[in-house]
């Protein structure tokens, strides 16, 4: 049974940082891409970041680039998500989803698995 699970969220001044775990079981993460997308209130999902299980490519949406950092710890089936220099705007629930590498459509579609989020708050 596939299963994500994210932790790491919290209540962040503007300015600070959080780190999220998205914690994997029921698959290899070898095969997969995991990816990291968001929700405000009010907004469309979005895509902030992908990294592939297999060779470790990243991509990063531009409203994050150079603040975010995905990484991977195969060993322990764990996807991070390193949140930097935090702004207001990044208030949102972040989501990790799972899709096998073979079945990807584009680096934030086709997602098939879920986690069930973590609230991310930066205020002052």
């Amino acid at each position: 049974q596939v299963q994500l699970v994210e932790s790491g969220g919290g209540l962040v001044q503007p300015g600070g940082s959080l780190r999220l775990s998205c914690a994997a079981s029921g698959f290899t993460l070898d095969y997969y891409a995991i990816a990291w997308f968001r929700q405000a209130p009010g907004k469309e999902r979005e895509g902030v970041s992908c990294i592939s299980g297999s060779d470790g490519s990243t991509y990063y949406a531009d409203s994050v680039k150079g603040r975010f950092t995905i990484s991977r710890d195969n060993a322990k089936d764990t996807v991070y998500l390193e949140m930097n220099s935090l702004k207001p705007e990044d208030t949102a629930v972040y989501y990790c989803a799972a899709e096998a590498i073979a079945t990807m459509t584009g680096i934030f579609t086709g997602y098939d698995y879920w986690g069930q989020g973590t609230q991310v708050t930066v205020s002052s």
